[in-house]
């Protein structure tokens, strides 16, 4: 699938890294270094502007390694970015360590994965099938 992109960065092309990854990442697109102190969010610009055909998302997911490392982590992950937008995608970051958190121009801060998704009509009914785990929930079918 090819999809359209206006890149105005100075960064590359968001890339995938490895022949089986799922995502590229997304870098910082920033005029200057900003600082995320503990607890703090900021959206984080990156440059880019997308076109999707209608059927896809483009989800923004936190970067495994930032998250483990450092606390930094995407706040709404996924975000969601639909078909018909057009604005630059930007990337909510929260920091949840105790330490302040500089975010360089050229940072890969997020990874986007672009999924296919399906659309549903409600059928609204009375009673719905029964299944072994019922109304079981969070935690209902046990830790092993």
């Amino acid at each position: 699938m090819t999809v359209k992109i206006i890149n105005k960065s100075n960064h590359d092309l968001p890339h995938y890294e490895t022949l089986a990854s799922a995502g590229m990442d997304l870098r910082a697109n920033l005029s200057e270094s900003r600082v995320l102190k503990p607890l703090e969010r900021t959206i984080v610009g990156t440059g880019l502007f997308i076109e999707l055909p209608i059927g896809y998302e483009a989800q923004v997911r936190p970067r495994s390694g930032l998250a483990a490392k450092k606390g930094i982590t995407v706040l709404n992950a996924p975000g969601t970015i639909d078909a018909d937008y057009r604005g630059e995608i930007g990337v909510i970051l929260v920091n949840l360590s105790n330490e302040d958190f500089q975010i360089n121009n050229g940072e890969r801060i997020a990874q986007l994965v672009i999924a296919q998704y399906g659309r549903i009509e409600w059928e609204q009914v009375k009673v719905l099938s029964e299944t072994a785990r019922g109304t079981g929930g969070f935690g209902s079918t046990g830790t092993k």
